[in-house]
């Protein structure tokens, strides 16, 4: 056999985690639930991908919704899904968990004959576990004929083509039949029948990884010093015991006197928020650095920060630490006992696990309100008119995009809800203004519950928001912006929403080499880093290249800029584009008026019809994105 390409693949559960909001109630008194995919196999692949592993599962989930959920969850994640079963005729399994203290985390298991609960032999390809340094099997799969059979089966293969195995304990009496549905929160029931399960696997591991209690089931007593022995007479594997704030201790040869004469890495004692999921991402970390060839100190002190981190927030694996989130904290560390609270770590984590979408952005912006208003009043025609015109524009913009990355649109909910309903389907970015039209201190347009309104948008809507704002503005007025856009971010932030902010200062103020430049620092100096910046055509490449290191100092990891077009004509903005070209920040466009201004005047007024105005804005936005893209032919 050729050699692996992957890192590890893990085997077994996979399913939908709800997660109850109300913090400090009972799971019978939660209002509302926070989705993320779980399964302890199905974690740490998506948790070692997020530390650079290449990874991927072998699971079964159902042919509905939330199986496609942990499928895109998955790869989005950069995780490997080719041994991912959709099972045409069982539901995937869900997991509903709520918090009432820093020791009680309700957790209902549904499971009963769902799509992970059918794993079989038959979903074990030999050339794909081949292709792998090493195979994960967990003890909890164990507990039932045809996945057991399925981890035994992918334990065999991969022995035989000379790849590791490791053996996460992942004991959960409630799924072997030891305790109630209400008890899924259990960690330990005393059973010889597991035990006896589970020590015939011992022999084959490469590495064995389990709490104190998990080593119990494993060994065979409740002496841990006395367990870790009976697993070593079994086995020549690196055993690891997770100690939880302790960090963990690892015993690659024989079990020495004390727990504390094993090999060791730094525990860090962090406020503990939910402990669900913690072992997994443990896992990952500790994958990350044994599967690399790291000193057994260093893996550790990686598995455990994983592990501080897992216990540290909510959700399980969407808010795992990415490699360069881990390695500041290891580096820095953190203020706060409660890492959920580090705006720093936060804005990492944020930054590091966005989506990919290509590395420029077109976008036909169609966001405009009182403009198209003020048209339509103009023409002595309803508003009404205006909804069914930004369904033709999101017609006209698919049309160029054809589902390709780096294209997009901004639209409006006051006329846009449907196109942005349509848009859903043609895979564009999409971006959401919140301002109020032409509003200046900056106000939010009818939405005083701001992160209420966003948490009701597609997780994929960019929140969008205009700011008439001068450096020279009088100190009264740049307050009420500044907490306004503060506002924002911290709204966006709470509900996991990119952000774009425009500046536009050239209509109250002349446009100097350094004017956006200085309000782009006093922003970052307040801490607003937004995902994108949306920013008028400088006066020259100066001006460009000023604002480029200002992003470059306060946020390198933004994702960029776009210039607007403000209706110039094709000359000026040709060479607007050149000039913003100066500094790589600058990613693309967004241009509105210029693309349907004229159309929409014809298309209100009825001199023309829909497929005539679909066909002008599409060719008028085909030749904004030529234009973008000939701007920077020949440079550096």
């Amino acid at each position: 056999m050729p050699d692996p390409v992957l890192d590890v693949i893990t085997i077994g559960r996979s399913s939908v985690d709800l997660y109850g909001q109300q913090v400090g109630g009972r799971l019978e008194d939660m209002g509302s639930f926070s989705k993320a995919i779980g399964g302890s196999p199905t974690n740490t692949a998506f948790g070692a991908a997020r530390l650079g592993l290449k990874t991927a599962v072998i699971t079964r989930v159902g042919d509905e919704h939330m199986g496609r959920f942990i499928r895109e969850t998955l790869a989005a994640g950069g995780v490997d899904t080719r041994g991912v079963i959709t099972d045409p005729h069982r539901l995937t399994s869900l997991v509903i968990l709520g918090i009432r203290d820093d020791k009680t985390f309700p957790l209902i298991f549904y499971r009963t004959d769902c799509a992970d609960s059918a794993l079989c032999e038959d979903d074990i390809d030999e050339e794909f576990v081949a292709s792998a340094q090493a195979v994960l099997v967990s003890g909890t799969h164990f507990s039932m004929a045809k996945p057991a059979a399925a981890q035994r089966k992918a334990i065999r293969l991969a022995k035989k083509h000379g790849r590791k195995v490791a053996f996460d304990i992942d004991y959960r009496p409630n799924l072997w039949g030891l305790a109630g549905h209400g008890a899924g929160e259990e960690r330990y029931i005393k059973s010889d029948d597991v035990t006896a399960h589970l020590q015939p696997i011992l022999a084959d591991c490469d590495l064995i990884v389990g709490t104190e209690e998990e080593l119990h089931i494993a060994g065979g007593t409740e002496d841990t010093l006395q367990a870790l022995r009976n697993i070593r007479m079994i086995s020549r594997a690196l055993i690891v015991c997770k100690r939880g704030p302790m960090g963990c201790v690892a015993f690659p040869g024989p079990i020495p006197a004390s727990l504390e004469d094993g090999i060791k890495g730094p525990g860090f004692p962090v406020d503990v928020y939910n402990v669900l999921g913690a072992g997994d991402a443990f896992m990952g970390g500790f994958l990350r650095g044994w599967l690399r060839g790291e000193p057994l100190e260093t893996t550790c002190a990686w598995a455990n920060a994983c592990g501080a981190f897992a216990v540290s927030r909510l959700l399980c694996s969407i808010e795992y630490p990415t490699f360069k989130e881990m390695q500041h904290f290891l580096t820095h560390g953190s203020p706060y006992r409660a890492l959920r609270h580090d705006t720093e770590l936060n804005h990492i984590h944020h930054a590091t696990t966005r989506r990919v979408i290509g590395d420029e952005l077109m976008a036909f912006a169609i966001d405009h309100r009182a403009q198209l208003e003020d048209m339509a009043d103009r023409l002595g025609v309803s508003h009404d008119k205006i909804a069914p015109f930004k369904m033709l524009a999101v017609s006209a913009a698919a049309r160029v995009a054809g589902q390709r990355p780096g294209y997009g649109m901004l639209i409006d909910s006051t006329y846009g809800r449907d196109a942005l309903f349509k848009a859903e389907g043609e895979k564009l970015w999409l971006a959401r203004p919140v301002e109020k039209p032409g509003s200046r201190p900056l106000s939010f347009d009818g939405m005083r519950d701001l992160a209420g309104v966003l948490n009701e948008w597609p997780v994929n809507q960019t929140v969008k928001c205009l700011a008439f704002y001068h450096p020279d503005d009088p100190a009264e007025l740049r307050q009420a912006q500044d907490e306004k856009l503060l506002q924002l971010m911290e709204a966006a932030q709470r509900v996991g929403r990119e952000t774009m902010v425009e500046i536009i200062a050239g209509k109250h103020g002349p446009l100097k080499t350094d004017t956006v430049a200085r309000i782009l620092d006093h922003l970052y100096a307040l801490g607003i880093r937004p995902d994108w910046w949306k920013l008028e055509p400088q006066a020259d490449q100066a001006a460009w290249r000023a604002i480029g290191d200002v992003i470059a100092k306060c946020d390198p990891l933004c994702r960029g800029v776009v210039v607007l077009g403000l209706e110039r004509p094709d000359d000026e903005l040709l060479a607007a584009f050149k000039a913003a070209r100066a500094s790589d920040w600058v990613k693309g466009f967004a241009i509105g008026r210029s693309i349907f201004g004229a159309v929409a005047e014809d298309w209100l007024a009825s001199r023309i019809d829909n497929e005539t105005a679909v066909e002008q804005m599409a060719k008028r936005y085909a030749h904004f994105c030529a234009l973008w893209q000939s701007s920077g032919q020949g440079q550096s």
